[in-house]
């Protein structure tokens, strides 16, 4: 229910020296290794040119992770706040980091190979590389954000401007190509060619963009376009084989579509090729009236109902703990019943929270209810940690509050979650509770199945940080 977005030269000189001796002996042969120095003496060239154009690009490198760092390390929650920050980050330990030690290597330089092997096994691997990109994605359809936008970091709310290059756009288009995501493969392929067409500079080329563009065209169904841009790849590379052979495969499919529109007497029904695509249908049925809540559109909340929501301090029928410090209370919602607490937590109480949770995070799970075993899924992206009551005075003391502020039981609750949603982190619609066709999905607790649930939000977000009922059209901030 809760969507989290922008929150939480090695120079190898191989010279084949005949088996000849006695050279004083011949003035001939002596000249021969006047110019063979002359070569060596180019080659040695060759080789301080290559050392000091890596050194060159070493120093630049980093100058500019010192400054970068230097930002990122001033308000490490503000920087990740924003999703291009988070994935030029994952990119950057990944991929960049790895190429550098590549160039290093080159020469001998064992402190900091040693410090990099050694640092590099914390490092974010593919997946988490391919994840961020997803989650780009995912903020982009949720929020409705054109790819341009993003790439020169014009978010809503976002704090540091930040932009991706030409190879970034093509790596994003990458991620979805290879998960068979032709909608975003286009998205990001057209971002691309539109950057190289700006003059941005970039190690990629116009036919590698090309090249996934026709394909994931075509594989939306636009064939006409698909037919296009193929040329347009070949005008860039000649030599593409496959993009010939694409090339009379879609002139052969077009012209058996034009025959079938002639035999049934129809008009083309031709997709157009002004490069405008509709997102392809989900597997979540509301998932339109879910991101338009997270949107803020949407709420079906009516003038009229809304005088019927009020604020009030509550002390819970004269609760002994609560009659001297009552607590803030506020209606969201009028049915079901939505209650917003003020200044349920401390400032410390919520750092230390975080200090316990912190080590024990890890990928939050969700319950199979075919086989009622917890196992990771796509549609909850966040990490998770649970608090015992009495492991720690201030989850102890958190708990009874909760009860106090409640009128429940906390004897059969569950250990305090804590969840940290990362860049485009969410939890799609779902149910707190288990279903008829889920009986057994407690049974391990042996509590019962649950009757409430009690959010506490320990951050806020500059932009999104919805949690949306999209049953009853409700979105709370």
């Amino acid at each position: 229910m809760r969507y989290v977005a922008l929150s939480f030269l090695w120079i190898n000189w191989c010279y084949v020296w005949e088996a000849k001796t006695e050279f004083f002996t011949s003035i001939g042969q002596m000249t021969d290794l006047i110019f063979t120095e002359k070569d060596l003496v180019k080659s040695l060239k060759e080789y301080i040119t290559a050392e000091e154009t890596k050194l060159t690009a070493i120093k630049s490198w980093a100058e500019k992770l010192d400054e970068l760092t230097h930002t990122s390390t001033s308000d490490p929650e503000a920087y990740l706040g924003h999703p291009v920050n988070a994935y030029k980050l994952m990119k950057r330990l990944n991929t960049e980091w790895v190429k550098l030690e590549s160039l290093v290597l080159q020469h001998t330089s064992d402190g900091f190979i040693g410090n990099l092997s050694i640092q590099r096994q914390h490092f974010p691997t593919d997946e988490d590389e391919s994840g961020a990109a997803k989650a780009l994605m995912r903020l982009q359809d949720t929020y409705k954000l054109d790819s341009d936008s993003i790439s020169k970091g014009r978010l809503p709310g976002v704090q540091h401007l930040v932009s991706l290059t030409v190879e970034d756009c093509f790596e994003l288009g990458k991620v979805a190509y290879n998960d068979g995501d032709y909608y975003h493969t286009i998205l990001w392929m057209e971002q691309t060619m539109k950057q190289m067409e700006e003059g941005e500079p970039g190690a990629v080329t116009k036919a590698e963009a090309l090249d996934y563009l026709s394909y994931s065209v075509y594989q939306m169904g636009d064939l006409q376009r698909a037919l296009e841009l193929t040329k347009h790849l070949i005008a860039a590379d000649p030599t593409h084989l496959r993009a010939k052979s694409n090339l009379h495969y879609f002139r052969n499919l077009l012209r058996e579509e034009e025959q079938a529109n002639q035999r049934t007497d129809e008009e083309s029904s031709e997709p157009s090729a002004s490069g405008s695509y509709a997102r392809p249908k989900g597997y979540l049925p509301e998932r339109d009236a879910y991101e338009g809540l997270c949107r803020g559109e949407g709420i079906k909340m009516t003038a009229r109902r809304q005088k019927r929501l009020f604020c009030r301090y509550h002390n819970n029928n004269n609760h002994p703990r609560l009659l001297f410090a009552p607590i803030k209370e506020e209606d969201e919602w009028d049915s079901p019943h939505i209650v917003r607490y003020y200044e349920v937590l401390s400032d410390a109480e919520i750092e230390r929270i975080k200090v316990l949770a912190k080590p024990r995070l890890a990928r939050a799970t969700v319950r199979d209810p075919k086989t009622g075993i917890l196992t990771v899924a796509h549609y909850r992206v966040s990490k998770s940690a649970w608090l015992d009551d009495d492991e720690d005075a201030v989850v102890h003391r958190v708990n009874q509050r909760i009860a106090d502020i409640t009128g429940l039981d906390v004897e059969t609750a569950e250990l305090l979650q804590v969840a940290n949603y990362g860049v485009g982190g969410q939890y799609e619609p779902h149910f707190d509770f288990s279903r008829k066709n889920e009986q057994d999905a407690f049974r391990e607790l042996g509590t019962g199945n649950r009757l409430a649930t009690f959010l506490n939000y320990m951050s806020d977000v500059p932009a999104g940080g919805a949690t949306v009922f999209p049953d009853f059209g409700a979105a709370i901030y």
